[in-house]
């Protein structure tokens, strides 16, 4: 069975939208900072620095400091808990519309 605390953590943290647009930045880039992060964005630096610590929290972003900077870059492994929960119910789906398949033909041949 899957985890619960851990699909819990990983949909609330990518349930904001703006920390979803900026997991997608991170994950678009081989690694990024925080300046630049905000760069554009509309959001101050104080929010990107809380939205990334909510994003790691859940495992879906590591850091590498570098002297005075942060780098962040995405974490696939962070997105395994919701590929299993997804999987798990994509078996759920598949014998659904299997069967509306059959009923479709059914209806009309």
């Amino acid at each position: 069975m899957i985890e619960a605390a851990s699909i819990t953590t990983v949909m609330r943290a990518l349930a904001d939208p703006t920390r979803r647009a900026l997991f997608e930045r991170v994950a678009n880039a081989e690694e990024i900072t925080v300046v630049e992060l905000t760069r554009g964005s509309g959001v101050t630096q104080g929010a990107i620095s809380q939205h990334l610590k909510s994003l790691k929290q859940a495992g879906l972003v590591a850091e590498r400091p570098d002297g005075r900077k942060v780098y962040y870059r995405a974490d696939p492994q962070g997105l395994e808990p919701l590929f299993d929960w997804m999987s798990h119910y994509g078996v759920f789906w598949r014998e659904r519309f299997s069967s509306l398949r059959s009923l479709l033909k059914e209806i009309d041949p």
